[in-house]
């Protein structure tokens, strides 16, 4: 109740809307598994050039995914060590920022 979200894929949903953070995760995913299924963004076939715009798609891509990053570590960080889960958490961040870098 304290934040908003609001999603925007600039394809199907041109002006942001408000949602819940679960159903900003959900649409982030599906976008993000869309964008890596394109093959005019993400060519899977050898000699084929990934576009010019290709670094601007994968820091959205990669600025949208530390969002989730941060939803988890600043609301549900008490729950990750109730599970005793925070170093599985701690070390895929870890290796997400290493990829990003």
């Amino acid at each position: 109740p304290r934040y908003e979200y609001h999603w925007a894929d600039g394809t199907n949903i041109k002006k942001p809307i408000k949602c819940s953070a679960p159903k900003y995760i959900d649409y982030l995913m599906t976008w993000v598994q869309d964008q890596l299924d394109d093959e005019t963004l993400f060519p899977s076939k050898i000699g084929v050039p990934f576009p010019k715009n290709f670094m601007s798609v994968a820091k959205t891509i990669l600025k949208r995914l530390f969002r989730v990053y941060a939803h988890i570590y600043h609301q549900h960080f008490d729950s990750v060590m109730r599970l005793q889960e925070e170093a599985h958490l701690n070390t895929s961040f870890k290796h997400f920022i290493f990829f990003v870098q």
